[in-house]
């Protein structure tokens, strides 16, 4: 089914440009301006999706990617845990396009698929049950191959850095547990992603699996993972830590150092899940964020250069979010692209970015080259 997109930009915008556009002087407005940024922070846009996907609660979807194709494809990719498969999705109208895969530990079977990264016109699949990364082709998707089964042991999410000749840095996030399924001392937590070199060859692929990430002290730790995402530019790779102890997202640099950040300390009031970058010239954009609950889910914004936060929106529908994804593609009914949040296991959520950034107050661009 299909909304019209609410845009909440007189409700939400005014918060967030206080600072700028406030009258006054003094205490007054120092004031006026704190209740405001207290306001943006505390109560998020309401946004109505532009569509939700159709529902089925067996498939216990969990991540999301987008691919466009050079014949004007916009499709929206969803791993299904439950389901042991990929379900594809027209990406601007939400309809379902096909299904690929089935149970089991063979090319091209998939057993408990959960992150999702999408890279030219590949797919690469994480696998929990079968401690893997598969990668298909698009659009047949045709499997080709996988690579990770000797050192992942519990994976979740992943992300991919495009280095040259088609060559990949792959991170996976990896969320191994102690004999009685908890969390391992932070002595032994380093090794909560993994990193691997991938190539593409006409033959095949070759793949090196490299150091692993993780402080084993201090901020840095990391003690429960899934999502993850990174920021080439400013050397930067995001890591969700969803332990109630921590409950906040922590930088690493590329080469798998803690850069002493942590992003969202105190503002993640569950669960920090799904991560997306919108991206700007020059280095500016916005970092997306999930913040998971089954009744008050929102996501938060966060400016890509700063880290500062810059506000939050909702959905009507749209809860329990796993992963998420956005583009910034034009397409029919998305003249700025998309926003994409799993809603509850079962399906998928669609958000106008046009509206959302509106709702925000800050200005749409286009992602550079």
């Amino acid at each position: 089914m299909r909304f019209a997109a609410v845009s909440t930009h007189a409700l939400f915008a005014i918060s967030l440009l206080s600072l700028a556009g406030c009258g006054g002087s003094g205490q007054d407005t120092e004031a006026a301006s704190a209740e405001k940024a207290q306001t943006a922070q505390t109560q998020p846009a309401q946004i109505r999706e532009a569509y939700l996907t159709s529902r089925d609660e067996g498939d216990n979807v969990d991540s999301v990617a987008v691919w466009h194709g050079a014949d004007g494809q916009h499709w929206l990719l969803a791993t299904a845990k439950e389901g042991d498969a990929l379900i594809v999705y027209d990406a601007a109208t939400g309809e379902i396009i096909r299904r690929a895969g089935e149970e089991g530990t063979g090319l091209g079977a998939l057993d408990r698929p959960n992150g999702i990264a999408v890279r030219d016109n590949r797919a690469f699949v994480v696998e929990r049950n079968n401690r893997r990364v598969q990668v298909f082709t698009l659009p047949d998707l045709q499997a080709i191959g996988a690579f990770g089964d000797a050192v992942l042991r519990w994976p979740y999410g992943i992300w991919l850095q495009e280095l040259d000749d088609d060559r990949y840095r792959v991170f996976v996030t990896d969320a191994y547990e102690t004999a009685d399924e908890g969390i391992p001392a932070d002595g032994q937590l380093g090794e909560r992603v993994k990193r691997f070199e991938l190539r593409f060859r006409e033959s095949g692929m070759d793949v090196r699996a490299g150091d692993s990430l993780g402080a084993t002290e201090g901020a840095g730790v990391l003690h429960q993972v899934e999502s993850l995402y990174g920021d080439p530019e400013y050397n930067r790779l995001l890591v969700a830590d969803e332990s109630e102890q921590d409950r906040d997202i922590k930088l690493y640099d590329l080469q798998g150092q803690f850069s002493g950040e942590v992003m969202g300390k105190g503002r993640f009031r569950f669960e920090p899940e799904g991560i997306a970058l919108y991206r700007c010239a020059e280095g500016a954009g916005y970092w997306f964020t999930t913040d998971q609950d089954e009744q008050d889910n929102r996501f938060d914004v966060y400016d890509r250069k700063t880290l500062a936060f810059i506000g939050s929106f909702q959905g009507a529908v749209t809860r329990n979010t796993d992963g998420v994804a956005l583009t910034q593609r034009a397409m029919p009914g998305f003249p700025k692209g998309a926003f994409y949040a799993v809603h509850d296991d079962g399906n998928v959520g669609a958000f106008d970015l046009a509206e959302v950034l509106d709702a925000l107050g800050v200005t749409a661009c286009a992602a550079p080259e």
